[in-house]
């Protein structure tokens, strides 16, 4: 899982590190507005929603729940499961 964003400023989220399209690291991707690119073959996803750009990577990754509390940063994890690319050998929390 990858947790980002502009905090305290903006928006924290949470999303499965694993891109849907091919078994890379979304955490060494881009992140620009409100999408991370995948460092791998440029699958672009929302942070937001986890939806993907649909020219690569066909499936959404997974988005967590991301709560602040008395300066505390809290995830809530999925409780969907995740969508791994074939032969996937990262671990993906659950």
């Amino acid at each position: 899982m990858t947790v980002g964003g502009d905090w305290p400023h903006g928006e924290l989220f949470a999303v499965d590190d694993t891109c849907t399209h091919a078994d890379a690291s979304l955490a060494d991707g881009f992140v620009e507005d409100c999408a991370v690119e995948c460092p791998l073959h440029a699958a672009v996803f929302d942070l937001r929603t986890g939806e993907a750009d649909g020219l690569l990577a066909q499936y959404p990754i997974r988005t967590h729940t991301v709560v602040v509390e008395d300066g505390a940063v809290h995830v809530q994890l999925s409780e969907k499961s995740p969508h791994l690319p074939a032969g996937a050998r990262r671990y993906v929390a659950s």
